[in-house]
């Protein structure tokens, strides 16, 4: 008998095993402060290091509302993982800055990306890849 497979639980199921497989091989105990969203903005403020970044442009970058942003700089603060410091322009804003302790747990995070990557890709042709993320944005896409 054919089951019909559906694209969100084939989405959901790889996403559950790779946090799983993060955990499992010990990358969560040794930076337990991270969360996967914090994650992505202390890579997002890594890659963007040298320019003034601000609670919107995560907002506007991850597609996350205001409230949740809010509560994860706040968290990601009291955890010592970023600061928010006052810009000559506009008294109201406050950009966002890596603390060393990201920026270290950030050279750790891309270590264990890189060599996730490699096992992922692993028997898997470049185009096969590039269709692979096409499909993805369009999912994406149609999602919106």
């Amino acid at each position: 008998m054919n089951v019909p497979k559906f694209v969100g639980v084939e989405i959901s199921k790889t996403n559950n095993m790779l946090k799983r497989k993060c955990r499992d091989n010990g990358f969560t105990d040794e930076i337990d402060e991270i969360t996967g969203k914090s994650g992505w903005i202390i890579g997002y403020l890594a890659e963007n290091e040298g320019r003034d970044i601000f609670q919107k442009d995560i907002e506007e970058r991850f597609s996350v509302r205001r409230s949740t942003v809010s509560g994860m700089l706040k968290l990601m603060e009291k955890k010592g993982l970023i600061a928010r410091e006052s810009v000559d322009f506009d008294a109201r804003l406050k950009k966002l800055v890596l603390t060393p302790k990201a920026r270290e747990m950030h050279c750790k995070m891309i270590e264990q990306l890189n060599l996730t990557e490699r096992k992922l890709k692993r028997g898997i042709s470049d185009e096969e890849l590039e269709v692979f993320f096409g499909v993805l944005e369009k999912i994406r896409k149609n999602a919106e």
